[in-house]
């Protein structure tokens, strides 16, 4: 049981330490599709050869910064070699993360529905 338990927080660990490497590596990209983006989060493969990186946009279309960081992949990829000391290296993607946008739309509607009880 030990060895399950040591394997997960081992994909943890990597998992955050794509979250930062990444975002550092982010700013080296000149690319001017890519917005002001923030990483999410990361989940890495049980075999760590995918990592699905999860990024959010302040500034910036989000469907624009996916295509750029889709394409700067590989080149962000190779950065990582450079800095993880693990023997697979995981293939990134990138997928856009509505969670925010999302909670920004269910506050608006719960301030609405508030303000509309308050005048009922």
């Amino acid at each position: 049981m030990r060895h399950k338990k040591s394997t997960a927080n081992r994909s943890f660990r990597i998992a955050d330490q794509i979250q930062r490497d990444v975002s550092e590596l982010i700013r080296d990209l000149k690319d001017p599709r890519i917005g002001m983006v923030t990483i999410s989060h990361v989940d890495v493969s049980p075999d760590y050869a995918h990592a699905q990186v999860f990024f959010s946009v302040l500034v910036g279309d989000p469907q624009a910064s996916a295509d750029a960081l889709n394409e700067a992949a590989g080149f962000l990829r190779n950065g990582l070699f450079k800095r993880l000391q693990i023997h697979t290296v995981p293939t990134l993607h990138f997928h856009f993360d509505q969670t925010t946008e999302r909670a920004a739309d269910l506050n608006a509607l719960i301030a609405r529905a508030n303000s509309t009880r308050a005048k009922e």
